[in-house]
């Protein structure tokens, strides 16, 4: 290589000149969560208590507890008649129709909030590309520089570098 291909190549980016173009990150969580408006924070709120084991396990011991109780207790205590279970029915038709559509808009709104994420980690990526890319454009600028230094100073490179073999991993060895 010759004294002007180091001398013609383009100097990349400082540190200082790559900050300065550099866009802040958004935090998308703080956003997302500022444009909830109260019912949306309710909504979410349940969706994510409603669809928790806890919430299972305290509809399996209500509904063991009001059959039970309306099938074991004194006929004069019951207060749901026994193998119809009118009461019971009503009010686990209307938990069910009170959560599904409420729990589906809790999902529209964690799924538009996982929405923003996934744009943001895209973001975040195309801007670790662009860091990368300059890092290796660094590289090659110090690359040509030094090629261009030693090819001043006379050095020939088949004599001035050792000859290094790479070391060979081992296998990790495997549990029998």
């Amino acid at each position: 290589m010759s004294n002007t291909a180091a001398g013609q190549t383009q100097r990349p980016l400082s540190l200082e000149e790559f900050r300065k173009q550099r866009k802040p990150l958004r935090n998308v969580n703080k956003e997302a969560a500022e444009r909830l408006s109260t019912l949306d924070k309710l909504a979410c709120w349940i969706t994510e208590r409603v669809g928790t084991m806890g919430f299972f396990l305290l509809i399996v011991i209500w509904t063991l507890l009001w059959l039970g109780w309306n099938l074991l207790a004194p006929s004069d205590l019951q207060f749901d008649p026994p193998m119809a279970f009118v009461f019971w029915l009503f009010i686990s038709n209307m938990i069910q129709i009170f959560l599904m559509p409420l729990i589906m808009v809790g999902q529209n709104i964690q799924g538009r909030h996982s929405e923003l994420r996934a744009e943001h980690d895209l973001d975040v990526n195309v801007k670790a590309e662009r860091e990368i890319e300059i890092i290796l454009e660094h590289l090659d600028y110090q690359n040509k520089l030094l090629i261009a230094m030693v090819e001043k100073l006379g050095v020939n490179f088949a004599g001035a570098l050792p000859q290094v073999t790479p070391k060979r991993r081992k296998a990790p060895a495997k549990n029998a």
